[in-house]
């Protein structure tokens, strides 16, 4: 019984009609007890305790189970044959992301640092049996979450990130070495980097080319996002004397050849951002790219049960029929 599923559960609602029935049997029969002033010749000589008077319900009792048997019928009753595990592939993939001063520039709403965490997150949320892990990376690389399935503590790490907590540069050579060594001892079968920075490399004890390298080489699927509006964009700054926060125009440069070398070597993507439409789209693209696969090795088929319950209906029908007309000797 504990592997038996309803294709039409909702028919169980009609078993709301029963109470509703046994009111309507109770109050026609003592209606008609009420207007029974002399006992008819049927019931001459019957003793009150004899059975046809113990067991008058009975009728309605059959009746409302081979209602209740039908309702189950109704609701196609099935059991599986056999099994058939399902085979899911699952995909590793590491975020890599600059959190450097520039990242703090309000192109983005409310910066770029923000609004690629919110992205992130809602990338995070879509996913399913995926390891995501989380790289940070400015003039130093470091990781902030390793590979997990625990997308409630991944995103709480992603959501806590600050961008001072490391030295101010740009090194995206560091930032994918440092996904790359999180992949490499991985056995998923499908392995992959999102990179996102708004810079150019300046920093960084491995060279983009280098980490690049790494990359191919542990078969890792790098897509890599440029964020930032052509042009300049407004970034904050302290000033020293009043401690109040400046904007001021700066130029935005993105070393897109070196992130479409990258990409296009370890077979991804390169995807440019200029505002926070446009970056949610990417995350979007990736998403369907790179979906989970899942392998079903065999169709499960079902044996149907409801005949069974049909039968009882009408066996319990003609037990009804039986009792009434045969033992009771009532009129149908």
């Amino acid at each position: 019984m504990n592997n038996i599923t309803f294709a039409y559960p909702w028919f169980f609602l009609l078993l709301i009609m029963l109470p509703i029935l046994w009111r309507h049997y109770k109050k026609t029969e003592n209606s008609v007890a009420r207007k029974m002033k002399i006992p008819s010749i049927r019931t001459v000589g019957i003793p009150q305790n004899s059975g046809r008077v113990k067991w008058r319900h009975l009728p309605i009792y059959l009746r409302l189970m081979a209602l209740v048997m039908m309702i189950v019928a109704l609701a196609r009753p099935q059991k599986p044959i056999g099994s058939s595990p399902l085979s899911i592939e699952g995909i590793d993939i590491i975020l890599s992301l600059d959190i450097s001063g520039s990242m703090l520039a309000q192109d983005f709403k409310p910066d770029r640092l923000q609004a690629a965490i919110h992205v992130a997150e809602d990338f995070i949320k879509k996913r399913t049996n995926d390891r995501i892990g989380l790289v940070i990376f400015a003039a130093e690389s470091f990781t902030q979450c390793p590979l997990t399935t625990d997308y409630r503590v991944l995103n709480t790490l992603l959501n806590n990130i600050q961008p001072n907590i490391l030295e101010d540069g740009t090194a995206i050579g560091m930032g994918l070495a440092t996904a790359v060594s999180r992949l490499k001892n991985s056995e998923a079968k499908s392995k992959v980097v999102i990179l996102m920075t708004d810079g150019v490399n300046n920093t960084g004890y491995i060279d983009p080319q280098t980490a690049m390298e790494m990359a191919k080489a542990e078969n890792i699927k790098v897509y890599t996002i440029g964020i930032g509006r052509n042009g300049s964009a407004p970034y904050p700054v302290p000033d020293p004397f009043t401690g109040r926060t400046a904007y001021k125009e700066m130029e935005v440069q993105i070393d897109e050849n070196l992130l479409k070398l990258i990409s296009k070597n370890t077979g991804g993507e390169y995807y440019r951002a200029e505002n926070n439409k446009e970056l949610e789209q990417i995350y979007h693209t990736i998403d369907q790219l790179e979906k989970t696969k899942i392998k079903v090795s065999a169709y499960t088929p079902k044996e149907e049960l409801f005949y069974n319950f049909l039968l009882m209906a009408l066996l319990i029908l003609l037990l009804e029929w039986g009792v009434k007309t045969i033992y009771l000797k009532q009129d149908l």
